[in-house]
């Protein structure tokens, strides 16, 4: 606890917390309990934000930027991506009968997703190209949104965009309140995001970085459009997140949040060497809300950056702890 941006952060939090609910007229955090995490939030945005602080932040520089999975939303038992790689599978089975004994096809029409799995990267890659690629991009996008509008987790029954993290909404509200600009960072297809993000986060399409397949222009039946190609363009996970932000944004965030080890090199990027920063991590510690996993987990295993968090300062959330609620009531 030597470390002295955490010091800086938890000097001011006392005195700024109640200054900064006044300020709102009600707490703009609400789903949050009164922890240490909380009030090193509400201390950095104030900070930031008061013209005569020492660490004021011009509001063109207050740039917020947020993992997705496991960040903003859900990401067990797979990754909902995948989810609805498997599911569109399942759809394009009857056009495609040698699936029946072909892997990993087949793995995912019998339900044996341990026979899918057993395929690795290879595997996974053959899933996303049939099922992303192949159509134009105007024709995947209603595809996602059908599905994102009407698929629900197998688990909790809910359908996947409502599985989206209550403390995080409010953070989103906070933060743009506040004159940031909010963007996703993440591993995930940027065009699997982009037809829903602003409905569930706030977050217009133009303002979302992710991984990318590569497209053809082309003209078909006399119009102008984008096909979408089994090839893989970009990679926006790990050391490729800070690639994504320079490319897309064109500076440095001052606000990054995540919370596996894929966004390790986005929080270093954002934080180490620049300040004010604020580093955020999303530690998940509820197995009974959600689920409790970290460094051995297959799925947004967080390892390395949990050990770097108190050298770094970052603020590590703990769900269980730290928030009062997990999902939205509605």
């Amino acid at each position: 606890m030597n470390n002295p941006r955490f010091l800086t952060n938890f000097a001011f939090a006392a005195s700024l917390w109640i200054a900064s609910v006044t300020a709102w007229g009600q707490d703009p955090l609400p789903s949050w309990n009164d922890t240490a995490s909380k009030k090193s939030v509400q201390a950095f945005v104030e900070r930031v934000t008061r013209q005569d602080s020492p660490d004021f932040v011009p509001v063109e520089r207050r740039i917020a930027t947020f993992d997705n999975d496991g960040t903003l939303w859900s990401e067990q038992p797979y990754y909902f991506q995948l989810a609805f790689a498997l599911d569109r599978i399942k759809a394009m089975a009857p056009d495609h009968p040698e699936w029946k004994n072909q892997q990993p096809f087949q793995g995912v029409l019998d339900g044996d997703l341990k026979a899918v799995m057993a395929g690795g990267e290879k595997a996974l890659i053959e899933i996303v190209a049939a099922t992303h690629s192949g159509m134009t991009a105007d024709e995947f996008e209603q595809i996602v949104t059908q599905w994102i509008d009407t698929a629900k987790h197998p688990q909790t029954g809910k359908l996947y965009k409502q599985m989206v993290y209550q403390p995080m909404l409010e953070l989103l509200d906070y933060l743009r309140a506040n004159d940031f600009k909010t963007f996703i960072v993440s591993g995930g297809g940027i065009e699997f995001m982009r037809p829903w993000t602003l409905e569930t986060y706030g977050i217009p399409r133009e303002q979302v970085v992710g991984s990318s397949i590569k497209s053809r222009y082309e003209i078909r039946d006399g119009k102008p459009v984008l096909v979408r190609l089994p090839e893989v363009n970009f990679i926006d996970d790990k050391e490729g997140k800070p690639i994504g932000i320079h490319m897309h944004l064109g500076q440095r965030p001052i606000f990054a949040a995540g919370n596996s080890d894929g966004d390790w090199q986005m929080l270093q990027y954002t934080t180490i060497g620049h300040s004010p920063s604020f580093g955020l991590i999303v530690h998940h510690t509820d197995a009974d809300r959600e689920w409790a996993y970290d460094r051995q987990s297959h799925v947004g295993r967080l390892d390395q950056a949990l050990d770097d968090a108190q050298q770094q300062g970052w603020t590590v959330v703990d769900m269980k702890r730290d928030w009062k609620t997990i999902y939205p009531s509605k």
